[in-house]
């Protein structure tokens, strides 16, 4: 389908997927799963300051990508519906060097999405122990951080 977009108007390409999984569908379903689809297509991605393939960049790098990724997509979908989904995210900032923590949480802040995250170290959320509720987690235990 991909290779149709340059030809073809998105919705051009839709009417013809819907006929794909119309004329597809006893197949699709003796098989358990979609045969035909854009979930067959792999998503490149590039880290641009660097100009290399996302799998040659650093973890970090490539968490940054990830997450920039998952951010446009809430970005999209509050667009479209009028607000932002709730995000989960766990073990987020590990791997994200203190400026990429702080650029994460002030896109958060943006989007205005009440968001999960966990993780394993409480010093990566410092930043933001005043402004949001943190919990600790132990066997059989949650417990409200006080400030």
């Amino acid at each position: 389908m991909e290779k149709l977009l340059s030809q073809h108007s998105a919705r051009e390409i839709e009417d013809r997927y819907r006929t794909v999984l119309r004329d597809n569908r006893a197949r699709d379903a003796a098989a358990g799963r979609t045969l035909d689809g854009p979930h067959l297509t792999d998503l490149v991605v590039a880290y641009a300051p660097k100009d290399i393939p996302a799998a040659d960049a650093s973890t970090g790098e490539q968490k940054a990508l990830l997450i920039g990724l998952v951010l446009a997509h809430a970005g999209l979908i509050a667009e479209m519906i009028g607000f932002a989904p709730v995000l989960l995210l766990d073990e987020v900032v590990a791997h994200l060097d203190p400026s990429r923590r702080s650029a994460l949480y002030a896109e958060l802040d943006m989007l205005g999405a009440q968001v999960f995250m966990t993780g394993a170290d409480p010093a990566a959320f410092a930043e933001i122990e005043t402004r949001a509720d943190i919990f600790d987690v132990s066997p059989g235990l949650v417990m409200r951080r006080r400030a």
